[in-house]
């Protein structure tokens, strides 16, 4: 089974380059954020818990985060893979994740992660402002404030993974076409 964790800050072009791999390699796409919102929507009692956790404006704890995405991969019957997106986020969740696979006799295969300088995210983030009307990428201290959370709170997972020898980096700069390229390349090797 081929895991993939596609890994960087905001405007690295994760989104974009996860839609491809998932049809190239015809893996299923686990969002965090997709599955909070279908079993909020749901009322499952996962999603309650975890609505009720967001109504107080807290973090939903990672048990309850983990117990969801574990729901989730086992509706999914002789899975060619998986790729993780917004998941895991801290390094408390890379071990969880790796126990629950380990569980099911899987793991992570690779956490690739798309390397951008920090000037061009922020451009990036800019322009995407302008195509997609999204506000928290038009505002530089937001943009500013989501890089800095990326670099503090979720860039040490990549020690993680880079531990267990299962970290490739890849140049996210270039066209779209390219970076999918050397993603390809990177999964192959």
């Amino acid at each position: 089974m081929l895991n993939i964790v596609l890994f960087g800050p905001p405007g690295a072009g994760k989104g974009t380059q996860s839609e491809r791999l998932i049809e190239h390699f015809g893996l299923v796409h686990l969002s965090t954020g997709d599955i909070f919102r279908a079993n909020i929507k749901g009322e499952t009692e996962l999603g309650l818990l975890a609505k009720s956790y967001m109504d107080q404006g807290n973090l939903v704890p990672d048990e309850v985060t983990i117990n969801m995405l574990k729901s989730e991969v086992m509706k999914h019957e002789s899975p060619k893979g998986f790729i993780f997106d917004g998941f895991p986020r801290t390094t408390a969740q890379a071990e969880a994740l790796d126990a629950f696979l380990a569980s099911i006799n899987s793991s992570i295969t690779k956490m690739i992660g798309l390397e951008v300088a920090e000037d061009e995210l922020r451009e990036r983030l800019r322009k995407r402002a302008e195509v997609s009307g999204r506000p928290d990428d038009a505002n530089p201290e937001v943009i500013q404030n989501r890089i800095n959370v990326y670099k503090n709170e979720t860039a040490p997972v990549k020690g993680f993974y880079e531990a267990q020898g299962k970290y490739t980096a890849v140049n996210g700069i270039g066209s779209i076409d390219e970076i999918t390229a050397r993603l390809y390349k990177a999964i192959e090797e």
